[in-house]
């Protein structure tokens, strides 16, 4: 059973300029790199390149966001945020043009791989979320981490349907034009969250070095149980952003119950991730997230095992959406309560690096094992397997901060 935990009083005012800013940004930043999976098909038809050559792009799309993500966080704790997500704007911007114009797969991976991934990552959620979490009170964090995830899920709910039909449209090349202009409008909204560390209403009261925390937290249990657990998260979503469109054709089901699956998936995390801010202010954060690992695994082998029409997508759509990003705000949250937000960031960060590298191998392993076996069930079952791992490692995760020395007071 999850654990009650008694929420204290919420007295300060939320800082609703900041929030909403962050929340444009999520959603301008997640929405373009989720729907990556539209463009694969008629992109490989014109160049005549193969899936996993694109799934080598998004799967280094996705390690590149989880390599910069902590260097970034860390960039963001020290010289401030509004400069992190500026050049987030720019190099997103830079990686679609040239994902567009790539005469070779070389660029390609360039442009959509390396520098989209490094845009998501100077502007993701842990930049986003650690900025939020120096401007509001304890009990109020995971309410207000609900709402930025919910934000990068109502991007994915948007560019779906926004995507397939810029594609259907103009054409795949105009399309992420297009896009790249939209990416452009980040700086901007960035403005108002121009804190770094030292900012904010959040006392610092233990002085680290980004180096200090850094061994701190690797030296910590739980928190590299959170980060192993993490990786799964990585896997799961991201196999199914980039090859579940793909899967759809391959199973005979027309293509638009993809965009709406997507679409679906987008909607319903929004519900799934203000759900996760509410609930994991109440109870404890671990055994929630345990119990969504294995609600993805019971649902993965249901939707595998069970006839698939367009009914069972659907429906596989609105579950998987309400337990798609609903392991962010808790996971955050932890890092929070472990650590304080001196270097949340960083911290935040490497834990999402752990993420990224199983969204690497998710989509790489769907394109090369679809390439040589013609199917995408090992991925699907691996993923299952992978679920059950993930809520193993999380029940034993203690959340309370570390035990410091001269620690004055607990943030």
């Amino acid at each position: 059973m999850v654990t009650h935990v008694s929420p204290q009083t919420t007295t300060a005012r939320l800082p609703w300029l900041i929030i909403i800013c962050g929340c444009l940004i999520a959603l301008m930043t997640f929405g373009p790199r989720s729907a990556m999976g539209f463009f694969q098909l008629p992109m490989l038809a014109e160049k005549g390149w193969d899936r996993t050559t694109f799934g080598l792009a998004m799967a280094i799309q996705n390690l590149a966001w989880g390599l910069g993500t902590p260097i970034f966080g860390a960039l963001a704790d020290k010289y401030g945020t509004w400069r992190v997500l500026a050049l987030s704007g720019i190099m997103y911007a830079s990686g679609l043009i040239l994902m567009a114009v790539s005469t070779s797969p070389t660029l390609l991976h360039i442009g959509g791989g390396v520098l989209v991934g490094l845009g998501v990552a100077s502007g993701s959620f842990g930049i986003i979320l650690a900025a939020f979490a120096r401007n509001v009170a304890a009990e109020q964090r995971s309410f207000v981490f609900g709402l930025g995830t919910a934000a990068g899920s109502a991007g994915m709910f948007l560019f779906a349907p926004l995507s397939q039909g810029l594609i259907s449209q103009y054409g795949w090349y105009d399309a992420l034009v297009i896009m790249s202009a939209m990416m452009l409008v980040i700086p901007l909204l960035a403005i108002p969250l121009r804190g770094n560390s030292s900012s904010g209403i959040t006392p610092i009261t233990y002085k680290q070095t980004a180096g200090e925390a850094l061994r701190e937290a690797l030296g910590h249990r739980s928190y590299l149980l959170l980060t192993s657990g993490f990786f799964v998260c990585g896997f799961q979503v991201a196999f199914i952003t980039a090859h579940f469109p793909a899967y759809i054709s391959d199973i005979g089901i027309d293509a638009k119950y993809a965009v709406i699956a997507l679409a679906l998936i987008g909607f319903f995390n929004i519900i799934g991730s203000l759900a996760a801010g509410y609930i994991g202010q109440r109870y404890s954060k671990p055994i929630f997230l345990a119990w969504i690992y294995l609600g993805r695994s019971i649902l993965v082998t249901a939707f595998v095992l069970l006839p698939q029409t367009p009914a069972t997508v659907i429906v596989f759509a609105i579950i998987m959406g309400l337990l798609w990003l609903s392991t962010v705000p808790p996971t955050n949250a932890l890092v929070a309560i472990m650590f304080g937000t001196a270097h949340l960031g960083m911290l935040g960060g490497v834990v999402f690096f752990s993420h990224q590298v199983g969204s690497f191998l998710g989509v790489w392993l769907g394109g090369y094992l679809y390439d040589h076996f013609g199917s995408y069930d090992g991925v699907w079952w691996l993923g299952v397997a992978l679920g059950v791992f993930a809520a193993f490692v999380h029940w034993p995760i203690q959340e309370r901060p570390i035990e410091r020395p001269m620690l004055a007071a607990a943030e």
